[in-house]
């Protein structure tokens, strides 16, 4: 039996159908009001946004670098200049391969090991997106070798920047400074002081010395060159441009021909050196020997050069002059005898005999004077010109630590001077209270007796003793040590002075100076421990001696520089002023291993003062004056 197919039933299938397509016209609906509310957002509300985003499509924003600022000397030598050389650069994130591309570049211009080793260093040390360095200052044969090349070089370019010459070379090294490639640790410091901006386009800051100090003047305004660019990036045309201001000139007190006349006394030995005006605490000279080549480390030291100059024995790149710290022996000997007139310890007519040496009560060790059998009767101005030491070992005990240490601290000794440099050492004025706080330690009297004569805990740079010497000579103000005379804009072409290192005035009673500055003067008259050292010299010179132990000697035995090496033998020092009359330059000199203060330190002195007061320079030297600036 066969069954009938049912019939469709057409109702219900138009019911399905005409509901599908409702649901399908609302899904429509929705769609297209989405759509329409995303146009409109984007069209206009987001209408500013994207005009702006499209615009920075076709334009960017171009860092134009400022020269960086000229220093001269204080009669217009050039010490630090720019000037523009061509730089093949890297881009390590545009590159397929590192090897084979600087296996190409190998065979078609002359890449060193050196510049190799460097590139490496710095590679490591900087980010994909970021050029490097490979080789600076090409010749024009290979800057037209790479750009003949540059189709199959992808990742490098040849660019032309600005280089930093140091023209005094490796003895203004420790005053000037050096620039180097801004790194990590620099660009944190910059985000943190506001400064990022500001060096947008600019590879290289100041590192050390005066380039450090003075950046912010040295370094100028970044400029912005806005560019139209194509589709693929290029530049088209410039449509606008705010130029970059340069940085500031800096004018220095110091002369670079009274430096190279320093530097040259020194002969072979190493030291430091400090000429200072007592009146207004300008730098005349400041030596630190040996010195380095600061344009080695402008486009980034090789590491076999830079471990040569961290690892020398000579250690050239310590400022000796600022950081060195020394004993400094006699040569605090006249104020000791000032604190102990001020301090009413002693009189001037106060003598004691010398019988060359001093023992404290109750015990048996010798405190010896450097003068086997002493110096017999000794009064206060007398013990200056013949440096006896039995009178400051009694004076010491007398005063005791804590007075010395409060009135020796007047002269700023035991802490910075202030100088416009970075890195200053404070040195160390000794007091009970410091070795309790350093040691956990008492303070014991023979400490006292030895301290007396500038040795034991007491350390002090060379500049310090120049400033605190720079007291004397001009009653009792305390300056404060400045390089930098004047700073010029470049745009305005004027100079403007800076103000004076002035920071106080001790309060001395004018007969007390008197009878010290005596004193000092007859360390340089016939008869005093100095006095060969100024012999024929047409002005009037006030001065002390010192050394400084570098090694211990037993009770007992005597000190022979002869039977030790170079490096174990004792530092000589000198501090002066002249004319002693009516002081316009104080000097401190160290030598280091020289041996006798009147031997080695007070010649360089000599030299320095022939040359500043008369003009005389040293007969075997030659010195060749850089070009002056306006």
């Amino acid at each position: 039996m066969k069954y009938a197919t049912p019939l469709k039933n057409l109702d219900r299938e138009l019911a399905r159908f005409h509901g599908r397509l409702k649901v399908g016209a609302v899904f429509v609906a929705l769609l297209a009001t989405a759509l329409l509310a995303r146009a409109f957002y984007l069209q206009i509300v987001q209408h500013d946004y994207y005009i702006q985003r499209a615009e920075s499509n076709r334009i960017s924003l171009v860092p134009a670098a400022p020269n960086r600022g000229l220093i001269l000397d204080r009669n217009g030598r050039i010490l630090a200049e720019n000037y523009s050389a061509y730089t093949l650069e890297v881009t390590r994130a545009l590159l397929d391969n590192l090897e084979v591309t600087l296996a190409e570049v190998g065979k078609l211009i002359e890449i060193t090991p050196g510049q190799l080793r460097r590139f490496r260093r710095l590679l490591s040390e900087s980010h994909e997106f970021e050029t490097v360095p490979l080789k600076s200052k090409l010749t024009d044969e290979e800057v037209a070798i790479l750009a003949a090349n540059r189709y199959r070089l992808p990742g490098l370019d040849v660019k032309a920047r600005l280089f930093r010459n140091y023209q005094a070379g490796p003895g203004m090294a420790h005053v000037l400074g050096f620039i180097g490639r801004i790194n990590d640790r620099d660009l944190k410091k910059l985000r943190e002081d506001g400064r990022e901006q500001n060096y947008r386009g600019s590879v290289h800051i100041g590192k050390t010395g005066l380039e450090q100090s003075y950046e912010t003047l040295l370094h100028g305004r970044t400029g912005f060159d806005q560019m139209e660019t194509d589709s693929s990036g290029r530049a088209v045309r410039m449509l606008s441009r705010i130029p970059p201001v340069p940085g500031k000139d800096l004018r220095l007190h110091l002369d670079v021909e009274l430096q190279a006349v320093a530097e040259h006394a020194f002969g072979d030995y190493l030291g430091g050196l400090v000429a200072l005006d007592p009146n207004t605490g300008g730098v005349l000279a400041l030596v630190s020997k040996p010195g380095f080549d600061p344009n080695l480390f402008v486009d980034g030291i090789d590491p076999e050069t830079w471990k040569s100059l961290n690892e020398s024995p000579e250690r050239p790149m310590v400022n000796r002059v600022l950081r060195g710290i020394y004993p400094p022996g006699s040569t605090i000997k006249p104020f000791m005898a000032l604190a102990g007139l001020e301090l009413g310890v002693r009189k001037a007519s106060d003598s004691i005999v010398d019988p060359g040496y001093f023992s404290l009560p109750n015990s048996r060790h010798q405190f010896r004077d450097w003068k086997r059998g002493g110096h017999g009767v000794v009064d206060l101005r007398r013990s200056i010109s013949q440096s006896c030491d039995i009178y400051y070992y009694r004076l010491a005990v007398d005063m005791g630590i804590d007075r010395m240490h409060d009135y020796l601290a007047k002269f700023g000794l035991g802490e910075k001077t202030g100088i416009d440099l970075e890195g200053e050492s404070s040195g160390l004025l000794p007091s009970r209270d410091w070795k309790q706080r350093r040691w956990k330690q008492p303070w014991y009297p023979g400490e006292t007796v030895i301290a007396g004569i500038g040795q034991g805990y007491h350390l002090t740079t060379p500049l310090q003793l120049a400033a605190a010497t720079a007291m004397l000579a001009n009653g009792g103000r305390r300056i404060e040590p400045r390089l930098v005379q004047a700073v010029r804009d470049p745009l305005a072409h004027t100079w403007q002075l800076q103000p004076g290192g002035v920071r106080g005035q001790v309060a001395i009673d004018p007969a007390h100076l008197a009878i010290v500055r005596e004193g000092m003067m007859d360390v340089m008259r016939p008869g005093g421990t100095a006095a060969a050292s100024v012999a024929g010299a047409p002005y009037t010179v006030a001065g002390k001696t010192g050394t400084a132990q570098v090694v211990g000697i037993k009770q007992g035995a005597r000190y022979d520089a002869s039977r030790l090496a170079r490096q174990h033998r004792d530092h000589a020092l000198f501090i002066a002023y002249a004319p002693a009359e009516n002081p316009t330059i104080v000097v401190a000199v160290m030598v280091e291993n020289g041996g006798s203060g009147s031997g080695t330190a007070a010649p360089v002195a000599r030299a320095v003062f022939d040359y500043y007061l008369t003009g005389k320079r040293p007969g075997d030297m030659k010195l060749e004056a850089n070009d002056a600036a306006d």
